[in-house]
């Protein structure tokens, strides 16, 4: 078992401390963190989705952060802003650090923000650094947003934009927990509070860890698997899954590839291994595509499901066999 391997159950471990079940979850959560990427955690109000959001941050000791997103919430309120501050005698401007300003940010409740609000992480979620006034100030490693949102369809609630949706390594789906699951929370939420997770790694193991993800290889045939499901996704693009054409608008991009690839090299390192396969790629597709995917009319009318799509591009567009790669190569 590799290093990387022991830290990611020794963290499962301590997070099911609080947390019962969402075993999923859990495990595209953490691949999710080691590549280095954000993830949208999208569930019904009460399942537990800001439990298990504070209680990853005790698990690995790092510094947290929190907004809740309402409707009156401004940019500024998320990124910091200027203020006019007086020293010695002097009055100048000094930039005031937001919630932002963390290692691992946990945006509650996103889609409840107005679309500018919403935007305002764009940057730092991209480019781990925000500019106020002209000015940049960069976001220390490792920065992670882990956001929260209630199905789009209920009230009061704003869709993401694109643009954003395209910042977040996987969107996860969080479903009602099983009846065994639900009885052993209410033995656990009605007795005597339990204590805390411990610390299962530290920021600088976390760093490290994430330093050992790149240096696992991925073949050709993976690479080029990665390639071939993302432009099956797009409908006009030059060789879309059937469907996508009769589905989507809009398909993925090379984030979307790149997302694959790199929960792929996580998913290797965690079974022992220093190569990804395509069985790790593919395992992960769903929530690196689902969000990256922008349903047609028709699709929305008849209340087709992104992840079905993805299914059926995932069966249309089969995994190349080593072999035929190599004489594709050639």
């Amino acid at each position: 078992m590799t290093d990387v391997a022991r830290a990611l159950d020794e963290i499962e471990r301590a997070i099911h401390v609080r947390i019962v079940g969402a075993e999923e979850t859990i495990d595209q959560i953490l691949v999710a963190l080691l590549a280095g990427g954000h993830a949208l955690l999208e569930g019904p109000p009460g399942i537990g989705k800001t439990l298990l959001v504070q209680t990853l941050g005790e698990a690995l000791g790092l510094r947290g952060g929190r907004i809740q997103f309402t409707p009156d919430l401004m940019p500024a309120d998320v990124t910091g802003t200027t203020i006019l501050v007086e020293e010695d005698g002097t009055k100048r401007f000094r930039f005031q650090p937001g919630p932002v300003f963390t290692h691992l940010l946990l945006a509650d409740e996103i889609n409840r923000a107005t679309p500018k609000t919403q935007s305002a992480l764009l940057e730092a979620m991209a480019e781990r650094s925000v500019t106020v006034a002209g000015e940049r100030h960069v976001i220390e490693d490792p920065f992670v947003v882990l956001a929260t949102q209630n199905p789009i369809e209920m009230e009061g609630t704003y869709p993401l934009p694109e643009a954003q949706l395209d910042r977040f390594f996987f969107k996860i789906r969080i479903d009602q927990p099983s009846e065994a699951d639900l009885i052993e929370i209410l033995a656990r939420t009605t007795g005597a509070e339990a204590a805390g997770p411990e610390v299962a790694l530290d920021r600088e193991g976390l760093l490290a860890a994430r330093a050992e993800v790149r240096t696992v290889e991925a073949a050709p045939e993976v690479l080029r698997d990665a390639a071939r499901l993302v432009i099956a996704t797009q409908p006009d693009g030059p060789a879309p899954a059937e469907a996508a054409r009769r589905w989507l608008r809009y398909g993925a991009g090379p984030r979307a590839a790149r997302t694959m690839v790199l929960a792929a090299k996580v998913a290797a390192l965690r079974a022992g291994r220093r190569n990804a396969a395509l069985d790790d790629l593919r395992h992960y597709a769903v929530p690196a595509l689902r969000h990256r995917l922008l349903l047609n009319f028709e699709a929305e009318a008849g209340g087709v499901d992104p992840d079905d799509v993805v299914r059926a591009i995932l069966d249309e567009v089969p995994p190349l066999p080593p072999a035929v790669e190599r004489l594709a190569s050639a």
